[in-house]
Parts: C-alpha cells; structure tokens; sequence
C-alpha cells in the first residue's frame, strides 16, 4: 500500500494556469509560485454583490481521537465527487501550520487519494503566508519595546502589555519569557511570552477581513496595551497598522492548488479551532462562492469547537448562509468514545460503536440548533467490519440523519459520489433556516454559558473574581455586542481531555480573557489550555527527512 507522500509524488500535476482557467480566472489574474502553486490578485476576485452566490458545505467531525477522523480527506473528496457528478464545486481549506505538522499530525493536505497537491510545498511554507503573519505579527512588538526606549511619550505600562510575540513552531520554552536583557541599550527588561502564529490576532484578521482595506483597519483596531492611567492602546497609537498591511499586500491573496483528480481549491490562512476561530479566510470564501455552484469548506477539529465558531463568528461576520453541514466519524473513532483503547481498535466490537455513537449524536444535535441540514459521513479504514457499520447505521435509523459510508481515501472521488448526491439532495432541498446560537445583544459571560450548555453538555462555567472583572469591564467599554472564541481542549466536550463520549453535567473553568478587537471577536481562555503548544515525546520531526533522491519522507 503506497503512502500519502508516495501517491501525492506519482500524481499527475497539470499547471496551475490550467486549473485557474477552469474557474474562468486568466493568466494575468494569478501571482505564479512556480508551475503548481498560485495567488489570486484581489483586483481580479468577483465579489459583486448582483451575481448569485453558490451553495456553501461545511465539512466538521466528530470529536477527535488519536485514531484519526480524516476530516481534510473527506473535503476533498466531497469536492471531487461533486465534480465527479458533474456540479460546479470549488474546494476551501486552511494552510497547515508547521507547529502541528513536526509535532503530533504529521502533514495536514489529506490523504490517500483524496488529496491536494504540492503536499510537500503546502505543508512546509507553501507560499509563505504563515511567515508573513509572523513577521507583521512580531513588527508590532518591536515596535512597542522600541517605543518604550525612546522615551515612552504614550506611557505605556510595561505591566499591563497584552501584545506578546508569535512563532509557527510548537516550543513550550517560549511561553514565559523574559526580554531586553543585557543593559539599557536592548531596552527595558520586562516578562512577555509567545503565541503559535496560528493563535495570532492577525491571523483571525487576516481570514476575518473582507480587502485589504480592512484589513487595515482591523490591525489599527488591535489592542496592544494599556497606559499608566488604563486607558488602551491600540496598533494604530504605535503607527503600526500601515508597516504590518504592507507585510501582508501578498499574503491576503488565496492561493490556488489543486486536487490530485487536477480540480481547484483554495488554501488561505490557518487558525487553529481550539484557540481560534478554526476557520479558512472569508476573502477565499466569498470568491468561491461567485466562483462555483458548490464549496466545500471545513473547520477545525469536531464541531463543538471549529463548526460552532464557523456559524457564531465567521458566518455572522461575514453574512454567510451555509446550506448544509457533513459531520466526518469512523468506526474507530466511535470506538474509542466507546472504551476501547488505541491498540484494539482492530478487534471487532459493535457494543463499542454503539456506546461511542453518544458524541456523534450530540454533535448532530448541535449543529442543528443552527438550524443547518446534517449528513454523516463514515471515512471508512480497512478494519472496519459488516456488523460495526450495521450497529452505526441502525442507531441512528430514527434520527432523521443519513448515514454515508465513504471511500475516497483509496478510490478518490468514486468513493464519495454517493455521499455528494445525497449533499447536493440536503442543499437543494432548502430545509435549512440558519440562525446563530445567541444574539448579539447578550452579555459576553452569558454567551460563553450559552455555549457550555448548548453544545458541551455542561451545567455551568466558573469564573474568578478577575475574569469576572474583565467581562464587566469589556462590557462597560462597549465591546459587548462581539461573539466569544472559546479556547478549549479539542479532545472532549468537557475541559478534561480525557473525558471521551458525551459528558454532561460537568463545568466550564474559565480562566482568562482576552480582547481581540481588531478580530471583532473575544477570546474565552478555558482551564488549562495552551496558546503555545508544545512537542510531545515522539514529534512527527523524527520521521521527516530528505532521501538520496532528494524527496521528502516522513510527512504523512
């Protein structure tokens, strides 16, 4: 059995000009990175509002277990089994950060035949957006300490600085540290810290704004501290938005890839869902969605987390109406929600699927508060037997939901045409009525207890006096109305990641909070989880490396 890198190598790449000439975008339209890889000039996107808008797919799982859900793979070979059946579908996914991909995941471009090409490229720097966050992201920071050292005319409290610095790695290091050492000349010494670039507001800016132009202002608005007299300060009172822009006139371009059957898609920018809102750039979207009758897009991690800030933040920002909603589950996956362990989930066991099927019930149950239409779609593997289909499939025989059993990891899009022309059904039926979770108009602390109870289950959320403080505080400065991004582990519903299936009645510890208003968004810290990850024992850079014929192995 070949591997994803193996099959991904022997693909038969065509120019990305031909594939840009399939969407009726020309050759002066696309900024080449050489023959595969392209960015799509902002001038040239059709986002008139007078031109009908395409029917919108998200692509969400079950929750995550080590044995894998295939997410990604399920998108793409949606995407190419609706081309297979002869729709107008364009694909949008999130780049992968290199964080992930040397540490747990390995690579993050899908799988088997169900993939987008040049993986290797689009993993590692692909066209160099990533960096780009990175260094506009970092520029404000320099730009802070530099303020300081020339004599501090905004006075700036060194205490109260909430703009730390970011770095696409994981290195649990560099989640406290101290700068400016070494005398007066590097500065005044202070504690700061450092995010993963994926949990950079630029990062949310970057896939929030609607041009550059906005993007712009966004960046101004960005909270970057406060002074001696509390009141804030923003990028804009360091006259930095203008330098950080500029660093990103290329980066806020989609780029353009395809699949390994040679058909479109999008990858454009990469916040992770569990401290993030987990989702691609609207910029992408929106041109899609003028682009095809069709987009199939994802978000992070299961759908408690990236599909709940898809509905509550992107669509609500960006005015989106998604018509349908696929929810990715496997056999093996539902066994370990159902007490087996890793290393028995090729032994057969339907007692497993059926107690595992709890979390993809409440996730169904969840999405549908968003008044979206649901499908499920089973990745299938190998070790899947007759029975353990059968027991999935009969529980959820009387809850209105199909159930797809899928192949496009070893067959491409002929593995997924089935599940395509039941999502085509789902779409054109148009039961949906899409609404958000909550309104606008509650208070920040009662959308964050919304979501506990809505969608993970919980009685409750427990605050500190302090994060009690900073809700009120927000409030009172106006910056109420804006949605909540939850940071929370992605491996449970609760805040233990070790509490698999579908706990209730536990509560929601809150510990931080913090003000992304150039996002438009605020960020809810839970319990104990880590804006900067670190590598676990064994990273994925063990098994990376370059062989004698100067190809890379390793990265999937």
């Amino acid at each position: 059995m070949k591997s994803d890198i193996e099959i991904a190598h022997n693909a038969k790449k065509e120019p990305v000009t031909q594939i840009a000439n399939k969407l009726g975008i020309n050759d002066s339209q696309l900024l080449l990175y050489g023959p595969y890889k392209a960015k799509l000039a902002l001038d040239s996107i059709p986002i008139s509002n007078n031109s009908m808008d395409g029917k919108l797919i998200l692509v969400t799982a079950m929750t995550p277990t080590p044995a894998g859900e295939g997410k990604t793979t399920t998108t793409i070979g949606l995407g190419d089994a609706l081309k297979k059946i002869g729709k107008k579908a364009l694909i949008c996914l999130r780049e992968p950060s290199l964080g992930p991909c040397f540490g747990m995941k390995g690579g993050a471009a899908g799988g088997g035949y169900a993939q987008v090409i040049p993986m290797e490229d689009i993993n590692l720097h692909f066209t160099g957006d990533i960096h780009a966050i990175t260094s506009a992201h970092n520029l404000l920071a320099a730009m802070i300490d530099n303020h300081i050292h020339w004599g501090n005319k905004k006075g700036i409290d060194q205490r109260q600085i909430s703009w730390c610095r970011v770095l696409d790695m994981n290195d649990r290091a560099l989640r406290s540290v101290v700068t400016s050492l070494g005398g007066k000349n590097n500065g005044y010494p202070r504690q700061d810290s450092f995010d993963i670039t994926a949990a950079s507001e630029v990062m949310a800016i970057l896939c929030l704004a609607s041009d550059i132009q906005d993007f712009e202002q966004r960046v101004a608005n960005i909270i970057i501290g406060q002074t001696n007299k509390k009141k804030k300060l923003t990028a804009e009172d360091m006259q930095a938005a203008g330098a950080m822009a500029t660093l990103l006139k290329d980066a806020i371009m989609p780029n353009l890839v395809q699949t390994l059957e040679n058909n479109p898609v999008f990858i454009h920018g990469g916040p992770f869902a569990n401290i993030a809102h987990g989702c691609n750039s609207v910029i992408a979207t929106r041109t899609a969605l003028k682009l095809a009758d069709y987009v199939v897009t994802e978000a992070g991690f299961g759908a408690d987390l990236g599909a709940e800030k898809f509905f509550n933040i992107k669509c609500r920002k960006a005015g989106l109406q998604p018509a349908a909603a696929v929810i990715v589950a496997t056999i093996r996956a539902l066994k370990m929600h159902g007490g087996i362990e890793k290393n028995e989930l090729e032994n057969e066991n339907t007692d497993a699927v059926r107690k595992g099927c709890v979390n993809l019930h409440r996730h169904i149950n969840n999405v549908k508060k968003f008044g979206v239409p649901v499908i499920v779609a089973i990745n299938s593997f190998i070790a899947d037997t007759e029975n353990e289909i059968k027991a999935l499939k009969d529980a959820f025989e009387t809850h209105g939901v199909e159930v797809i059993l899928c192949n496009h990891w070893a067959k491409g899009s002929d593995g997924a045409c089935e599940l395509a022309e039941k999502v085509v059904e789902l779409c054109e039926s148009s039961t949906g009525s899409f609404q958000t979770l909550y309104k606008d108009e509650i208070p920040l602390c009662m959308k964050v207890e919304t979501i506990a109870k809505e969608i993970y289950g919980a009685d409750g959320i427990s605050t500190s006096q302090d994060v009690r403080n900073t809700f009120s505080e927000l409030q009172e400065e106006g910056y109420g109305k804006l949605p909540v991004c939850i940071a929370k582990t992605q491996y449970s519903f609760s805040t233990n990641p070790d509490l698999k299936g579908a706990p209730s009645g536990h509560t929601v510890p809150i510990r931080e909070v913090r003000l992304s208003a150039g996002a438009g968004f605020v960020v809810v810290v839970t319990d104990k989880v880590m804006t900067m990850p670190g590598l676990p024992e064994v990273p994925a850079a063990h098994k990376i490396r370059i062989n004698q014929k100067r190809n890379i192995e390793g990265l999937f």
